[in-house]
């Protein structure tokens, strides 16, 4: 998959010689003193399969200003008025790159309809710095808003109408997109959502979150000086907060091997140590590094990680898979 990761330069880079350096925001990106943002990695856009594996999907528009849309994933063998739980998924990629649509990320998103039997809606988001944080949350908080718009049965997407099941909603994402996950949690917990759906479950991929240092990236691409303790950024800081998650059970996955594993350790304690009333557990990865699933699709660790995630929206305890 790492050979589908491609260089993605604006134009204004490509014409300019300047090596000026003004945030060096490795992995991600570099940004020169004369403005100009040059964008490390980014995967190409990948078409919407009629059906790739079993699973057939689609691109629908959520919202149209801000334009948002999403990528829309089912089994092929759902029979006629059949239900299946709805996984709305949030892709990583520092705020700042990849995309729904794209090769990295849409094959994962929607190998998890045909390995979790559940309808799929990944987010694509706009992306930080030109849509500064927080369009990421607002983006997402769209299209969780037009999912549950569906709950009703006259929603504007007939595959939402006939198959999701409102009873069985689950948010996910993977580095940063698990860090838009929780703060989406957090908003259906304070705000609530249409026709009283609940939350479910939320399952957080080796989750981005801050500690007590500052962050580059985050300090570049937020629209706002909100310091460490913005409760989008260091949910721990904020355990009242934290106690208002509107979901009933979370599963955390960490990887031994990366860097943010002790990020998703310490929102594990917190949340644990807060008034939520939920279930939370935390399944570590031996040997692994960040987002090995995506890399690596095919190892054995990544399928016993979608085989965790399976059984998690299944509500089968048997979690010892890993």
């Amino acid at each position: 998959m790492s050979s589908l990761v491609q260089m993605m330069n604006s134009p204004l880079e490509m014409n300019s010689k300047t090596t000026d350096i003004a945030h060096d925001l490795s992995p991600f990106m570099t940004v020169y003193k004369n403005g100009t943002i040059k964008k490390h990695f980014g995967s190409p856009f990948m078409p919407a399969p009629e059906n790739l594996n079993g699973v057939r999907s689609k691109d629908v528009v959520v919202s149209s200003d801000p334009k948002v849309s999403a990528r829309i994933s089912l089994p092929e063998s759902l029979t006629q008025g059949e239900k299946l739980p709805v996984l709305v998924y949030i892709h990583g990629g520092g705020f700042c790159v990849e995309s729904a649509l794209s090769y990295f990320y849409a094959p994962y998103a929607s190998s998890f309809a045909s390995n979790c039997d559940v309808m799929v809606v990944s987010v694509d988001y706009r992306l930080a710095p030109e849509n500064p944080i927080p369009a990421c949350y607002d983006d997402s908080w769209e299209a969780l808003k037009w999912v549950v718009s569906h709950a009703s049965g006259s929603g504007p997407d007939p595959w939402v109408n006939e198959h999701a099941d409102f009873g069985r909603v689950f948010l996910a994402g993977d580095s940063a997109g698990a860090n838009i996950s929780h703060t989406m949690a957090t908003w259906a917990g304070v705000k609530g959502l249409e026709s009283d759906v609940k939350i479910s479950g939320m399952i957080l991929i080796h989750p981005f979150f801050g500690n007590d240092k500052p962050d580059k990236l985050w300090n570049y691409c937020c629209s706002e000086e909100t310091g460490l303790d913005d409760p989008r950024l260091n949910p721990a800081a904020s355990p009242g907060l934290l106690a208002k998650l509107g979901c009933n059970k979370v599963l955390i996955s960490t990887a031994e091997n990366d860097s943010l594993s002790s990020r998703g350790w310490t929102y594990y304690e917190a949340l644990k140590k807060s008034e939520w009333k939920g279930e939370v557990e935390i399944v570590e990865t031996k040997g692994m590094g960040h987002v090995f699933h995506l890399f690596d699709p095919n190892c054995e660790e990544a399928g016993s990680l979608m085989k965790l995630i399976a059984s998690f929206i299944k509500d089968d305890k048997d979690h010892s898979l890993l």
